[in-house]
């Protein structure tokens, strides 16, 4: 290795400095290891307490570079709380909710998946290759959001999800043939990813073993101002659609696509949601406000942009996008004040909205609509990503 000719002080020393360098090359190639692993950070796990009916509750813990988190339960796949930044790099919650579980339990779905039907159906049923099939009416003579305990009062499966675009959760939920009156043994997969760029993707999947339907969403209440401390009229709204479905005097799609043009519903230019929400509207006046679904415009499949909103205080801004062809916008008219949410906080009438990405109400019962009909062998998928940024 080295020549006889050089004194051997000098050989010692050369060698000594040779295993030096390697000692410190491994000790460089652990520490890397051991760095890359730390920026990997795990998914923050921590008790919620127990069902009503005694399953264990667990919130999630999503986080990103930017400092955004979600935190999510396994209980309904609830948004417990969505913290993103204003105009200042200020952290805050944007949605509405609870403390507890026994809130939640309570409360008109708080940030929960929908299913297995979100939305209503018409005189609580519908009918199936042949077969009626009769649902619960929870909601005056209709079926509401799934039915007395639908997907937001189930207990799912969780599991992280490691992506190069951010962190995951991962619910899963068999739905037995039968629950709740639907046909079918359904396997329900929703993947909440929490992405580099401050957006929480929402992705949806579904399997049965009978012809059935399904309309799967999420119900979060948001406030980009204060979480519900006071009304979202001021936020500013836009909704890419031309036209909406109205409804009936107990909010059942008459199954008409009206043009918006002309109407307050249209808000296809950035509009104050409380500009004309009190407006001389037989349809505002059966909503209350609004709760109506509109129809996307859109050329292709694919995610397309369906809402910005715009909150001018903290200069938050939240974009959704979707694969589904509607969208229905809630403008938390039945909040009444008997809701105590996060903190002690009372929840007022409308202080917060709703922008519930689906297939439309009722299709079941409106040939029309686009079809919730799910046959086996396919595969039901749906993707909304909910997009958050801040203006100066």
């Amino acid at each position: 290795m080295f020549d006889k000719s050089v004194p051997r002080s000098v050989r010692h020393f050369a060698l000594l400095l040779s295993l030096t360098c390697l000692l410190n090359t491994a000790c460089s190639v652990e520490d890397a290891t051991q760095s890359e692993t730390k920026t990997e950070k795990e998914v923050a796990v921590q008790e919620f307490g127990k069902s009503p009916q005694g399953e264990a509750v667990q919130i999630h813990t999503l986080t990103n570079p930017q400092g955004m988190e979600a935190r999510i339960s396994n209980y309904g796949g609830i948004v417990v709380s969505l913290k993103t930044p204003d105009r200042n790099g200020a952290f805050a919650d944007v949605v509405l909710g609870h403390d507890s579980v026994e809130g939640y339990a309570k409360s008109p779905y708080f940030g929960a998946i929908i299913g297995r039907y979100g939305n209503r159906i018409g005189n609580a049923q519908f009918t199936l290759q042949g077969n009626t099939y009769p649902l619960a009416k929870n909601n005056g003579p209709n079926h509401l959001h799934g039915g007395i305990k639908g997907f937001d009062k189930v207990v799912w499966t969780a599991e992280p999800v490691n992506s190069p675009e951010g962190q995951g959760l991962s619910l899963s939920y068999v739905s037995a043939d039968g629950e709740e009156g639907y046909p079918g043994t359904l396997s329900a997969k929703v993947v909440y990813l929490l992405t580099n760029d401050n957006a929480l993707r929402i992705d949806y999947e579904a399997s049965t073993d009978k012809p059935t339907i399904v309309n799967l969403t999420n119900h979060a209440y948001f406030n980009l101002k204060d979480a519900g401390a006071t009304t979202i009229l001021d936020h500013e709204l836009m909704l890419n659609a031309d036209r909406y479905t109205p409804v009936d005097k107990t909010l059942i799609p008459t199954g008409e696509l009206a043009a918006v043009e002309g109407t307050p519903f249209d808000f296809r230019q950035p509009t104050a949601i409380g500009a004309r929400i009190d407006g001389d509207h037989e349809q505002l006046k059966f909503g209350l406000g609004y709760d109506h679904n509109f129809v996307l415009n859109r050329s292709a499949d694919g995610l397309v942009l369906a809402a910005t909103v715009f909150e001018a205080t903290t200069g938050r801004r939240m974009e959704v996008l979707t694969t589904e062809p509607g969208v229905q916008f809630y403008s938390g008219n039945f909040l009444d004040g008997t809701v105590s949410g996060r903190g002690g906080a009372v929840y007022q009438r409308r202080s917060g909205f709703c922008l519930e990405t689906q297939h439309f109400p009722d299709s079941p019962n409106k040939p029309q609509f686009p079809s919730t009909v799910l046959e086996p062998g396919q595969a039901y998928r749906t993707t909304t990503v909910y997009r958050f940024s801040a203006q100066q």
